[in-house]
């Protein structure tokens, strides 16, 4: 790499390029010298390099910012190509939606003023124009308040710039951004207030009375804040100001018009669900960009301004985003953030905000649990009590933690401690056993270690949890199969069947066919042994052949998967077929949903027939003990989208495809004609045509180019016919889903007659429940090793028991689960709510399970 390459990228970083320097003055100085140096003959690739890192670093902005307005006093020609091109991007970044490169180069327009590169009009005139877009958008009567979002995400860009260019355009055109904050004080007076419902980490209730401020509201006022505090900010670097003297005689340039996109059509029909349609389309395109998970108390974490806070959660989120494919680069630029203070509580919270936003973090959960290892790593005096004291935190909310959160939850802390050989004070839990076994803190601990037993092996774990022994009782079962015709005593099967599935067993080891096998079966045991016996058999059988690795499990699929299809032709029988597996592997949860998963990728079993399963008696027993069931269906639900979503990607791809086939087929077509058209001589006589060997070959290009276009549009019907299918499918599938929800629910939730809310539930029984939730939420964590000091007095028991008595724990856990599904799954519903809303969520479904649909949809039930 070109040394002005790495004084760029690492400018402000503490490296050998600059001698482990950190003063700001000094790298910028070192760089500008090396890029003066290389401007004449290198600009073509200075100017692309400089954006691309404006955009990926950006938290190294103000630096970036004052180099060009230091080159901006060597070469106006050259910053006034950096503002076009700055524009250029900016325009096609507002037509297309892209939120995260409209945000930086937002912020980076709003640095170049402060080095004097844009005029500070020129901004303002970019505020305004996004602002009266925002208004007019909510506007009533001539806009469309279903995309409040987008309006809500322009005015959030204009006030997240302002701690960094705040006191420059308050001491340069006072009077035009005083109009500018006037516009958004009134366009706050006219759009909605957002709720979180649906999207809150914690289940309603736990906030109290009080309506909480919504992302942009909150915003607004750390700006106020900011503003009466003549916008001093600690957190913003100001390195223009070292070198104000020279900028203020570089040439300011102007930033030409920019245009916000057309809002789109109302729909034809103004009803509620039109209106939540195109409202869950804008939450999609313009989601926001986090939610703010206050995990500890004010007295531990970090005593930052507002707005010093804000940045700090701009700054990381900004590292993440940008370094998500270099897990080490991305924590060694958050440890070194450039603030004179420290942040690692709000680390933490911000890196946990992300990893459990909903309805989807915006990366792979892997990926902040590699995050949070690094830093770990980074940080071992510091961070690792922290992440310690927040999961501890965490812990003793999670009786209110959304159902989704708290799988996240599981699963990363079990892949966490998988990193660092399983130590975690357990001692602390143990008290978990008192507890039932519906309580929210034991399943939790519960699920955590059957987790890590998938992650390395049954001793292993129960060496882990050595401090605290009697929590063995809550490892899963250690043994393997539970083979029917092993020939243990106590099986309690003939030895007949016995002799049968040895039988079969060999037939297998002999390398018989499925064919062969198939005829055995109906030959020589169906019309003997009935149906119930020759299933099992022949699923146990199977599945004990296959039980060695999961290699084995695929190849007898792959080679017997005939069979047991021919056995299973409906749906009763597959869920017969599904319950043998559940029987086969009922000491082992990741076999199960293993199995049933790859069944259904070999299509012997439907998603119809597994949420059969899934609301099966002996499973509905289990929806509030175990995930084990959830995880099967969750499953089945996500292979079904994920097949819609590679169909819509290959016609996607086909529709290019076939408009290439059109242009080259109107090509050749067009070559052919003009070539019959002409007149050429042939033995001294004008013929009508080119020579045949050329009229010939043209001829064969143009079949073989209308060959090729009617292949690419029968195979586009084909996936389009596909597609079509498997959305009926879909309905179909969330039809059942929804009914069985309906059924069980109906049955467990106590008179909707009543006035029942999810608060009261928790209270039914539960008066003698000793729940202190505001000392539990001031939780306060040990300097030293993040250990709560609460717990320590008490023997490590928290404060708020669990008293709620097993059926309402059910219906809490179910009802959690019918939001989680909505949520994740709200693309693919709306299209079909209207159905839904006739044939399930009719007027005597209970208001409880309306109201959990809905709120994963983020359409309140009173709305529709």
């Amino acid at each position: 790499m070109s040394s002005w390459k790495s004084l760029l990228l690492r400018i402000g970083d503490k490296s050998s390029e600059y001698n482990s320097s950190s003063d700001f003055k000094d790298h910028i100085e070192t760089c500008f010298g090396a890029l003066r140096r290389e401007l004449l003959h290198s600009s073509s690739e200075i100017l692309p390099f400089l954006l691309q890192c404006s955009e990926q670093l950006p938290h190294k902005i103000p630096l970036y910012g004052t180099l060009i307005g230091l080159l901006n006093l060597e070469d106006e020609d050259f910053v006034k190509k950096i503002v076009e091109n700055t524009q250029d991007s900016f325009q096609d970044a507002l037509d297309s939606g892209k939120c995260d490169i409209i945000r930086i180069l937002m912020r980076f327009l709003t640095v170049l003023m402060c080095s004097k590169v844009i005029q500070p009009a020129s901004l303002v005139v970019v505020f305004e124009t996004l602002l009266s877009s925002a208004a007019i958008t909510v506007d009533e009567e001539k806009g469309n308040p279903s995309w409040q979002a987008r309006a809500d995400f322009y005015v959030i860009c204009i006030l997240s710039c302002l701690p960094w260019g705040g006191a420059e355009l308050a001491e340069q055109v006072p009077e035009e951004i005083e109009r500018v904050l006037v516009g958004i004080q009134a366009y706050l007076s006219i759009r909605r207030h957002t709720s979180n419902s649906g999207l809150s980490f914690f289940e309603d209730g736990e906030s109290g009375g009080d309506i909480e401020k919504d992302f942009l509201e909150d915003l607004w006022e750390r700006i106020q804040v900011l503003s009466n505090n003549g916008w001093k900010v600690e957190s913003v670097p100001r390195p223009h100001l070292s070198f104000e003297a020279q900028l203020v005689g570089g040439k300011s340039h102007e930033f030409g018009p920019i245009s916000c996109p057309e809002q789109p059509e109302l729909p034809s029909t103004i009803s509620a669900v039109a209106y939540g349609k195109q409202k869950h389309e804008a939450e999609l395109k313009y989601p926001q960009r986090t939610r703010r998970l206050n995990i500890f108390p004010a007295s531990k974490t970090e005593d930052l301004q507002p707005i010093d806070r804000f940045v700090v959660e701009e700054y990381l989120l900004d590292v993440l985003l940008f370094f998500n494919g270099c897990r080490k680069e991305c924590a060694s630029f958050m440890v070194g953030l450039p603030v004179p203070f420290r942040y690692e509580y709000l680390m933490a919270e911000t890196i946990f905000s992300q990893l459990l936003l909903l309805p989807h973090p915006p990366f792979k959960p892997i990926y902040y649990t590699l995050v949070i290892m690094d830093l770990c790593k980074a940080l071992p005096g510091a961070f690792p009590a922290v992440v310690a004291g927040a999961v501890r935190a965490l812990f003793d909310k999670i009786a209110d933690l959304d159902m989704e959160c708290r799988t996240r939850l599981i699963l990363w802390f079990s892949h966490h401690l998988s990193n660092f050989q399983f130590i975690w004070p357990w001692d602390e839990w143990a008290y978990v056993l008192d507890l039932p076994r519906w309580a929210p803190q034991r399943v939790f601990v519960q699920e955590v270690l059957e987790r890590e037993v998938r992650l390395s092996y049954w001793d292993k774990i129960k060496q882990s949890i050595e401090n605290a022994p009697a929590l063995e009782e809550l490892l899963p079962p250690k043994g393997g199969p539970n083979f029917k015709y092993s020939g243990v005593d106590g099986q309690g099967k003939t030895e007949q069947e016995q002799a049968l599935s040895a039988e079969l067993s060999n037939k297998v080891k002999g390398r018989q066919s499925a064919r062969e096998i198939i005829v055995w079966i109906e030959e020589s045991i169906y019309p003997i042994h009935g149906l119930e016996v020759t299933l099992s058999v022949v699923v146990q059988t199977l599945l004990d052949i296959g039980s060695k690795s999961f290699t084995h499990l695929i190849t007898i699929l792959e080679r017997y998967g005939q069979v047991m299809a021919k056995l299973c032709s409906d749906q009763d029988k597959q869920v017969m077929l599904i319950a043998e597996v559940g029987s086969y592997w009922k000491n082992n949860a990741q076999m199960t949903a293993i199995t049933i998963d790859r069944m259904m990728s070999c299509r012997l079993v439907s998603n119809l027939a597994i949420v059969r399963w899934v609301f099966s008696p002996e499973n509905i027993e289990q929806f509030h003990l175990s995930d084990c069931p959830w995880e099967v269906l969750r499953n089945a639900v996500s292979k079904t989208y994920n097949r819609i979503t590679d169909l819509r990607k290959e016609i996607s791809s086909l529709k290019k495809g076939v408009i290439s086939a059109e242009e080259a087929a109107s090509k050749a077509k067009a070559d052919l004609e003009a070539a019959e058209s002409k007149l050429s001589l042939v033995e001294g006589e004008p013929v009508l045509g080119e020579n045949p060997a050329k009229l010939k070959h043209l001829k064969s290009v143009a079949e073989k180019a209308k060959e090729e276009e009617e292949s690419m549009h029968d195979s586009l019907e084909a996936k389009e016919a596909l597609l079509a299918r498997a959305l009926d499918e879909n309905e179909v599938l969330f039809l059942s889903l929804y009914k069985n929800f309906c059924t069980v629910l109906m049955e467990h939730l106590p008179d909707a007659s009543s006035d029942v809310t999810l608060q009261s539930l928790k209270s039914i029984h539960g008066d003698s429940m000793a729940v202190d939730l505001e000392e539990s939420s001031t939780m306060e964590v040990d300097d030293e090793n993040g250990i709560p000091k609460k717990s320590q007095s008490n023997g490590g028991k928290a404060s708020n028991t669990c008293n709620v008595k097993e059926k309402e724990q059910w219906c809490l856990s179910t009802l959690g689960y019918v939001k989680a599904f909505s949520r994740q799954y709200a693309s693919e519903i709306w299209p079909h709510i209207e159905k839904l809303d006739a044939e399930v969520f009719t007027e005597d479904v209970h208001p409880l399970l309306r109201k959990a649909v809905y709120s994963g949809l983020r359409q309140m039930s009173n709305e529709l």
